[in-house]
């Protein structure tokens, strides 16, 4: 029986770490939960839209870890234009822009309209030209007006029409679709890569929590609610074969969103968001393991992310290997600091593996 596998340099490709006293609570768990490289969201209060301000923040970051690769994103919002992203680029500021559909999920107030780009177009062209990433929060904002019925459980699939338009029209601009959580999805991202037969330009990442939960799971328990919601079984289903398929274009991007506890237990107005950064790696463990697919999850957490990013291996802060190791371990109720308290994903529960770090 395999008792521990050395993953390498591993890599979040979606994070929030929030700011203030959240930020200095769960900055350190991303190492805790064995990855070595971050990539930050930018939906902060204000958004983040600057290069001054993208700069503090990941001072901020690293004081906090300074053993953690921080990768830094832009929102997407009119106060973005195409001199400041070739700017930003070349300074290597940012190695994405993530877009937030107006209203959908936390922080996301100042997105964009999802039923038409175009008004961002020179912003994506400019993207295009220096080789960014375009991060999208693919669901439309919940509707009933105009004969059109958007909720929770079809705003993703409503949104992928708009994603082929994207490609269509930046056939070089890379994009991630954010945190998967449908068969649709996967499809049409399997659709979008076996037609181009070449360098993947569009790509989707998938959580932890998402291949484990189902509309089941968050139906009365807040703790599991988070944006877009877990699905059907056949979408999990569906989830779990992307990430241990050993196709390059679905890699890990965990969008573990902490909220204080009072905010995750209130009877109105839940926030949004599964907090899973302090043990990213071994959840996934245990869901490849029960998918007999441990010899895959290399590729997911490690190669395929930094591969589509093209990640600089000079930019790494280190080097370390994450080693999973055959080890149960019991998720703790909270975490805490200074009385700000965060649920971590599956509290309580055991988990039949854990990581440790080698140095290189």
């Amino acid at each position: 029986m395999t008792t521990s596998i050395d993953l390498g340099v591993t890599a979040d490709l979606h994070v929030h770490l929030r700011e203030g006293q959240m930020m200095e609570l769960i900055t350190p768990t991303v190492r805790e939960g064995g990855i070595s490289i971050a990539y930050v969201m930018p939906n902060l209060v204000p958004p983040i839209t600057t290069i001054d301000r993208v700069v503090s923040y990941k001072q901020q970051l690293q004081a906090l870890a300074p053993e953690t690769t921080f990768l830094m994103t832009f929102y997407l919002s009119t106060a973005l234009t195409p001199e400041l992203i070739h700017e930003a680029a070349q300074k290597r500021a940012i190695q994405g822009v993530k877009c937030y559909p107006a209203g959908v999920t936390t922080n996301s107030a100042a997105g964009v309209d999802p039923n038409d780009f175009s008004l961002f177009y020179p912003i994506f062209k400019a993207m295009e030209e220096e080789d960014l990433v375009l991060n999208l929060h693919g669901e439309k904002p919940s509707t009933d007006k105009d004969g059109e019925e958007i909720h929770v459980l079809n705003a993703e699939e409503s949104f992928l029409p708009a994603l082929a338009k994207l490609h269509a029209d930046f056939p070089n601009l890379r994009i991630v679709l954010e945190h998967c959580t449908t068969k649709a999805a996967i499809e049409a991202i399997d659709k979008i890569n076996n037609e181009n037969k070449g360098e993947i330009k569009v790509a989707a990442s998938i959580t932890a929590h998402h291949l484990s939960l189902t509309v089941d799971s968050w139906a009365g328990n807040p703790i599991n609610f988070c944006k877009p919601v877990a699905k059907l079984p056949s979408d999990k289903k569906a989830l779990v074969a992307a990430a241990t398929s050993g196709k390059p274009y679905f890699f890990f991007g965990s969008d573990s969103a902490p909220h204080p506890l009072h905010a995750k237990s209130k009877h109105i107005g839940v926030c949004a968001g599964v907090f899973s950064q302090s043990l990213a790696v071994p959840y996934l463990a245990e869901v490849f393991d029960k998918a007999n697919a441990l010899d895959k999850l290399k590729g997911f957490v490690t190669d395929f992310g930094k591969d589509f990013y093209k990640i600089d291996e000079s930019q790494l802060v280190n080097k370390d290997h994450c080693i999973l190791v055959k080890r149960e371990q019991t998720v703790p109720d909270v975490i805490s600091l200074d009385g700000l308290k965060v649920a971590p994903f599956k509290a309580g529960e055991k988990l039949e593996w854990s990581i440790e770090w080698r140095k290189v």
